[in-house]
């Protein structure tokens, strides 16, 4: 206001004297015209001035007396507007001094102990200051609970005194509390409000069914039902049913975290009814608060039910805020995958094949006999259709040295496993990818050929993960099969173009199935063992198959001495680990896990190795303990018996203290359960 005031006065006194010069200058031009009024205009002139001199004293007095009023009454505005602030204030200096507090904030937290708050507020200042202190900016915004009320505090900081030593600095502050109490609290019930929806499968419905006495259906299914529906009641939802064996259900998401703490009760209630049939059920559940709307919602809620039956059913699957959280599936899986899907698959594949110009076969990175035993065969069914077919894999790893030998061996197979730039070069929008024995996207051998072709299949058996590629025309996930190669075994049998395998092709299939099922001990069903029968009729050689299995002594020699690092947790898990960094570290760790085994009082084991560029861990149980779901929750996965991780950024030391936090986890889960 000053510096206008200012202004208008400098202008002011510029036109006056612009005004005397044109006056001045008249007086001349009438003095020369008649010089007898040279006397009068002299006088006029003078008169002129004086009168001038006078009014513009009198109005820079009066503009200098009116800025001090104004600055004046500035300055009382401003301290009775800090005086008496509506919002509490605080000056105060970085090392806990106050110096000045408002009326507001005396009263605000008159019945209160406002001191500790305070050291726990100047502590995040000071942790906020440390990273802006070199920066322009100088605004500080921190979240404070006192007691049943929220505030949100916002000031600037500035230099407190002349430290010589920067990390002596103090720093002086006006802190503003907003409370945010009401805020809070509308914004908690908008969110509590929110719907939730959820989809409730009873599983395997066709095949119990038939397991049950026909006049005693509706009394099961009643039962089933009314134990549904008084546990969706607990939570005033609505459910509703809307097929023979899906329910969708709707509720508030106030209560979606009583529901996780029930951590789905309705599974075991389920598994627990009485019945003197055969059959028994279960139930899959998927829970979404994910999306703007209802019908978003339902969407994500039928393809979180999607990754619920992919791990094997039985189990309840929220996703909250796009990420997952998992309860149940504890418990072995019950075969349940017909031919009749098999059939399917196998001639939409088929007919997917002839569609495209090419075919590219993909297993996972490092892959194992399961992978390349799946690929061969997705690659002999492609070749059998008369398509340019390849496989992409990298054959130079320690688990595939042996194999390796006897496919080099083969022309064909020398020319047609390529590498990933060579793939790179082949693949086009008119290229089939088949995927085989993996169906997360980070783990594929070639992660960037995904993005170039929008034509996928996928063959797997691991129970799925949130990591699982979205864009796939066709899927064969049976969580039940033992394996990749199984399932590959099954398609090859219902092609419409009989596929003939040669003798190393079968082999490498049946040697896929040995290698999941540990020589078809775990994780066998009757379809595994009629895979298994249809390639022994190409005449395999149980003997060479076998050999592709044997270590070299090196690598017996070091399974022996990791075995001698077992810390054995909960009496019968045991936990090693392999301290060389070793390229080949996941197969020797997987060795070990499988050699752990075998010893009396281990049922569970867990190795680890370095890599050079990752943690390994591979995890084996005979079934008692769910390694899958421990392994899980850092980011690994599997089935139940058998699974692995990888961890970047730790030492081994790190992840090993983690993986026995994970074990205790999982069995104080298990208590509360």
């Amino acid at each position: 206001m000053q510096s206008s005031n200012r202004k208008i006065f400098d202008s002011l006194v510029s036109r006056t004297k612009i005004y005397l010069i044109i006056i001045f200058i008249l007086l001349v031009i009438i003095c020369i015209y008649n010089p007898k009024f040279i006397i009068y205009a002299i006088v006029i002139f003078i008169a002129i001035m004086g009168y001038t001199y006078f009014a513009n004293n009198k109005r820079k007095s009066e503009i200098s007396q009116h800025l001090q009023d104004l600055t004046l009454n500035v300055n009382q505005a401003a301290k009775n507007s800090l005086i008496y602030s509506p919002i509490p204030l605080l000056i105060v200096e970085t090392d806990g001094n106050i110096v000045w507090r408002s009326t507001k904030f005396v009263s605000e937290f008159a019945n209160i102990d406002i001191n500790n708050y305070l050291t726990e507020l100047l502590e995040k200042i000071n942790t906020e200051i440390s990273t802006k202190e070199d920066q322009k900016d100088k605004s500080l915004v921190q979240d404070l609970k006192v007691e049943n009320k929220s505030y949100k505090v916002l000031g600037e900081f500035i230099k407190s005194g002349n430290k010589e030593k920067k990390k002596n600095e103090k720093y002086m502050m006006i802190l503003y509390f907003l409370d945010e109490t009401e805020n809070i609290k509308l914004k908690k019930e908008y969110n509590d409000s929110k719907s939730c929806v959820g989809i409730i499968m009873i599983d395997n419905y066709e095949e119990a069914m038939q397991l049950i006495d026909f006049d005693s259906r509706p009394q099961v299914l009643a039962e089933i039902e009314k134990s549904i529906y008084e546990w969706a009641n607990k939570a005033d939802g609505i459910i509703i049913k809307s097929e023979k064996d899906r329910f969708v259900y709707l509720f508030e998401q106030k209560y979606l975290e009583k529901i996780k703490e029930d951590k789905f009760s309705i599974l075991d209630t389920i598994k627990d009814l009485e019945s003197n049939e055969k059959a028994r059920f279960t139930l899959s559940i998927a829970i979404s608060n994910d999306g703007k709307t209802d019908k978003e919602k339902y969407q994500s809620a039928l393809n979180t039910i999607d990754i619920v039956l992919g791990r094997g059913g039985d189990q309840a699957t929220v996703r909250e805020d796009g990420k997952y959280t998992f309860f149940g599936g504890r418990a072995e899986e019950v075969e349940k995958r017909t031919k009749v899907k098999a059939r399917i698959v196998s001639h939409a594949l088929e007919e997917l094949i002839k569609e495209n110009e090419k075919v590219l076969i993909m297993g996972h990175t490092n892959p194992d006999i399961d992978a390349i035993g799946s690929a061969i065969g997705m690659y002999r069914l492609a070749k059998s259709l008369g398509k340019e077919s390849y496989i992409v894999a990298n054959t130079d790893s320690l688990a595939l040295q042996n194999i390796k030998q006897s496919l080099d061996e083969v022309e064909e197979f020398k020319e047609n496993i390529i590498n990933k730039e060579i793939a790179e070069e082949k693949i086009n929008d008119k290229t089939l990818l088949i995927i085989v024995d993996t169906h997360k996207s980070s783990y594929v051998e070639v992660p960037e050929l995904l993005e170039k072709t929008n034509k996928i299949a996928i063959i797997d058996h691991h129970r799925r993960s949130t990591d699982f590629i979205k864009n796939s025309i066709l899927t064969f996930h049976e969580v039940y099969a033992s394996s990749a190669a199984e399932l590959v075994t099954e398609i090859l049998q219902y092609t419409n173009k009989p596929v003939e395998l040669t003798t190393l092709e079968a082999e490498a299939l049946y040697a896929g199935i040995m290698m999941d099922t540990k020589n078809f001990t775990f994780k066998t069903g009757v379809r595994t063992f009629e895979a298994a029968a249809y390639l022994r009729k190409y005449g395999i050689d149980i003997i060479k198959v076998k050999k592709w299995f044997q270590s070299d002594l090196e690598t017996y020699n070091k399974v022996t001495e990791i075995i001698k690092t077992t810390e054995v947790i909960k009496d019968t898990i045991g936990v090693a680990v392999y301290k060389k960094e070793d390229k080949d570290a996941n197969l020797i760790c997987a060795k070990s896990a499988d050699e752990l085994l075998t010893i009396g009082n281990i049922t569970t084991s867990f190795v680890l190795g370095n890599d050079g560029e990752k943690i390994t861990i591979s995890g084996r149980s005979i079934g008692d303990i769910n390694v899958q779901l421990i392994l899980e929750k850092m980011g690994g996965g599997g089935h139940i018996t058998l699974a692995g991780a990888q961890i970047t950024g730790k030492t081994i030391e790190q992840v090993k203290q983690e993986i026995i936090e994970k074990i205790n986890e999982y069995f104080e889960e298990e208590e509360n359960d």
